[in-house]
């Protein structure tokens, strides 16, 4: 079982001009999403497009934002950033942006179906190979210099899109990490918190389950293991194991009230412990340290295609 295939069938974005600088152009972008969700308002995908001026196989940062429109405002800094070093970059809507959220779930949002959530993840991983579909037909871009960049919710999108997808060079993840239950039981958020109805005898026995699922997963590859529950599909985790000897940094937070440290961890140490560096902040207020992160993902990525 796969549920991040799809077809890979041609299509045409829209564009629409939006600014022009001396060293850019910025444009707005949407398009069909290839995996449509019973929602009608989340089937357009919608992001922005910065282009360097005179670029010609330049490398591509795709940036996705973490649940909460605020978690916008990062990507778009960071991306004024790695434009000075000739990347292009594309912003992502993804499902959990009000813009493509309906009432009737902003209204009940984070508290979703496990298929809805399991849903968004789905059709949030497919997004991201469209964007990279489309960029990999974009003269001014080199294919063999893809990147993601996710924050939270983004970059458990972005580890999983780069697990099932090789064409992604290098990863930049930023407070998020691995194993979904461990994440649910530890973190000290009230409303997930008062979500999460597991017993902790249930919670011992889904990471017995897990650990197990993930041993087959490495050896027999996950389309070929059926999970015990749908959410390991949607695990970081699950996918960790691909991610090993890739170009990966990672960004945390000490005490972050969303992510446990021991997650991140577990997600570290499946994918090979790469690069990994710590922050004295929470999971909000990380961005306090702007300049240390943007510094360090522009150095990183620049050397990473350089490379």
């Amino acid at each position: 079982m796969n549920p991040y295939s799809y077809s890979h069938g041609e299509f045409h974005p829209n564009l629409h001009l939006k600014q022009t600088t001396r060293n850019w152009l910025h444009y707005m972008v949407d398009f069909p999403a290839a995996h449509p969700t019973r929602y009608e308002q989340n089937n357009t995908v919608r992001g922005e497009y910065f282009q360097p001026r005179g670029a010609d196989n330049a490398p591509l940062a795709i940036l996705l934002h973490g649940v909460g429109d605020y978690s916008v405002i990062p990507c778009k800094l960071l991306a004024r950033t790695l434009l000075n070093k000739g990347i292009a970059c594309f912003i992502l809507y993804l499902v959990v942006h009000s813009s493509r959220m309906p009432e009737t779930v902003r209204k009940r949002f984070p508290v979703l179906t496990a298929d809805e959530w399991f849903e968004s993840y789905q059709t949030s991983v497919i997004e991201v190979r469209q964007v990279i579909d489309w960029a990999s037909s974009r003269q001014e871009i080199g294919r063999e210099n893809i990147a993601v960049l996710g924050i939270s919710f983004g970059g458990f999108i972005s580890a999983i899109a780069m697990g099932v997808d090789e064409r992604i060079k290098a990863g930049v993840f930023i407070v998020m990490g691995g194993n979904g239950e461990k994440i649910a039981w530890k973190n000290r958020l009230g409303a997930f918190k008062k979500e999460y109805r597991r017993t902790e005898a249930e919670y011992q026995h889904l990471q017995s389950s897990y650990l197990q699922y993930i041993a087959q997963v490495a050896e027999k590859g996950f389309e070929n293991v059926t999970p015990a529950i749908q959410n390991f599909l949607t695990d970081p985790m699950t996918f960790a194991h691909l991610l090993c000897h890739r170009p990966i940094l990672m960004i945390n937070a000490r005490w972050d009230e969303a992510i446990p440290r021991e997650a991140t961890l577990d997600f570290w140490k499946a994918a090979g412990e790469p690069d990994i560096t710590w922050l004295p902040a929470t999971h909000a207020t990380i961005w306090l340290w702007y300049p240390s992160i943007t510094t360090k993902i522009a150095g990183f990525l620049s050397s990473t295609f350089r490379a």
